[in-house]
């Protein structure tokens, strides 16, 4: 079912503020896996991290380790994202703010869409098109055809 119940500005933004604390913690834990799971190889022998001071500066100077790791780290947060838009249409920090991310038939919404409106997002900016906008869109969600709804309270 359509909504014509769009958020404001200020409340994109608190879910954006609520979500970027809640990926910060994520990517600190999905950091610390990666930094043990380094440390094992390297105390097993299948990788060598002589001529560096400590994993961490082999995973930062060694080429293919820091790509490696720069890659695993964004693709937790893609991976993030995508699945919570998808599943329940709600990030934790949506969710407080009674938002939810539908399709206009209020579908949820596809991999493609939430992958679209990740890369066009640029990090929070798009949202500062959704005031000029005449159903309160952010650039990200033209972009992905995709709508953003504030939630009834009772739900």
């Amino acid at each position: 079912m359509p909504s014509n119940n769009y958020p404001s500005l200020f409340r994109r933004l608190g879910a954006w503020l609520y979500d970027s604390l809640i990926i910060i913690a994520v990517l600190m834990l999905a950091g610390g896996v990666g930094v043990a799971l380094t440390a094992g190889l390297s105390s097993l022998g299948i990788i060598n991290t002589s001529g560096y001071l400590d994993i961490s500066d082999y995973m930062s100077r060694h080429p293919s380790a820091s790509i490696l790791y720069s890659s695993y780290l964004v693709t937790v947060a893609i991976s993030f994202f995508t699945y919570f838009w998808c599943q329940a249409g709600q990030t934790l920090g949506m969710r407080a703010w009674k938002l939810r991310l539908q399709n206009s038939d209020g579908s949820p919404i596809r991999p493609t869409q939430a992958l679209i409106r990740l890369a066009t997002s640029a990090f929070g900016l798009g949202n500062l098109l959704a005031p000029f906008s005449t159903r309160k869109q952010s650039f990200q969600d033209i972009m992905a055809e995709c709508e953003m709804i504030v939630l009834d309270k009772a739900i």
